[in-house]
């Protein structure tokens, strides 16, 4: 049987606890680490004398059982000899008891980072480390559903990691919630700072940034070892709360040019909706030969365009009257093909409905002309 008991207690690194804000951390872990080494440097040689004694009156024992056996029963040394025996094998008994309680003492010694690793007995174990989770071959619509359902699944506790301030209750939160340590959780977060930044809520914007590079790193670190990315949260909140300066300042660095391309990115999806609000105002006032009324009314000649701007048929008739036929023709289609001219109108009381002032027009566009007839 194993006996597993050295494993109930192990003495922590000396550098693992945290200490008051004003003691010399280093020289404390430094003494703390002499102290060990000092204790285990001294019972080796405790063990070490223990053994050379044993030896010792091993080669004793042996020495005078053969002397007494080679002495003769009438020899004067025999007395001396059966003496000397039995304090050797006092000696012997004195021996077995401290070697029964050295055996005692290491049983109760904790083990620490120095001799964990020391091998208790001679077996072969195989550690699997958990991997990094390989790239599935998803297409775009599988990708978009699966990210769907996270969102789905984790949005209250995806916000509720966006708004946090300490890198420690970051790093809990995380190993809580393990399953928000992917790269959906990181494509999440650039959204919202994305949308966070186009609603010009800046402050809150470059809060949530700050926690999108933690993500970021994170995710990079397992790339790095090949491991599983919920394995690196330790590692990399215990390592930026303690991080030199050049490591800081690649950090904030990163996250200063992430900040700016968030910038960059709501200015272009902003620019991106006005032209695609702009496209469907424009197709919406299209006429029925597909001609947008706004371009074709800035191409008039300012003489039509007081035409139509007073919606005065006779004046219209009259200055197509006094046009060369051709460029009448062509902008008269023109203005068929974009609803500012509607022909074929027997109704008067219909053609004036359809002219209302241009006032009453929507916005940016220029008012129409119905009649029956261009003659």
């Amino acid at each position: 049987m194993v006996d597993y008991s050295k494993w109930k207690d192990i003495e922590i690194s000396d550098d693992e606890d945290e200490t008051h804000p004003n003691i010399d951390t280093p020289s404390l872990f430094r003494w703390r680490h002499q102290a060990r080494v000092e204790r285990m440097e001294e019972r080796r040689r405790e063990k070490e004398e223990h053994e050379q004694r044993k030896a010792e009156n091993i080669r004793k024992l042996a020495e005078t059982k053969k002397k007494i056996a080679e002495a003769s029963t009438n020899s004067t040394d025999l007395d001396s000899l059966k003496k000397a025996l039995a304090d050797l094998e006092k000696e012997e008994r004195e021996i077995k008891a401290k070697e029964d309680d050295l055996k005692k003492k290491e049983k109760k010694t904790p083990w620490n980072v120095d001799t964990i690793s020391e091998p208790g007995f001679t077996k072969t174990i195989i550690n699997a480390k958990a991997t990094r989770p390989k790239d599935e071959n998803l297409t775009e619509e599988e990708k978009e559903a699966k990210m769907k359902k996270f969102i789905k699944d984790n949005e209250s506790f995806l916000k509720q990691f966006g708004m946090l301030r300490r890198y420690d209750d970051s790093k809990q939160f995380l190993q809580t919630h393990s399953q928000l340590v992917c790269e959906e959780t990181a494509n999440y977060l650039v959204i919202w700072c994305i949308n966070l930044e186009m609603e010009e809520k800046h402050d809150l914007m470059a809060h949530v940034a700050h926690q999108t590079i933690c993500m970021q790193y994170i995710l990079e670190l397992s790339k790095q070892l090949d491991v599983d990315p919920r394995a690196c949260v330790g590692s990399f909140f215990s390592r930026i709360q303690v991080a030199e300066k050049t490591y800081k300042d690649s950090f904030d660095d990163e996250l200063e040019q992430f900040k700016a391309r968030i910038k960059k990115r709501s200015a272009e999806k902003i620019q991106e909706a006005i032209r695609e609000q702009e496209e469907e105002e424009r197709k919406a006032r299209l006429g029925p030969g597909g001609l947008d009324p706004v371009e074709v009314y800035e191409e008039l000649p300012d003489e039509l365009k007081k035409c139509f701007d007073a919606q005065d048929v006779p004046l219209l008739q009259a200055t197509i009257a006094k046009m060369p036929e051709q460029e009448a023709v062509y902008y008269m289609k023109r203005c068929v093909d974009a609803g500012l001219w509607v022909p074929g109108k027997n109704d008067e009381e219909a053609t004036m409905k359809d002219n209302s002032s241009p006032t009453e027009q929507k916005k940016d566009e220029p008012p129409s002309i119905s009649t029956e007839d261009l003659d």
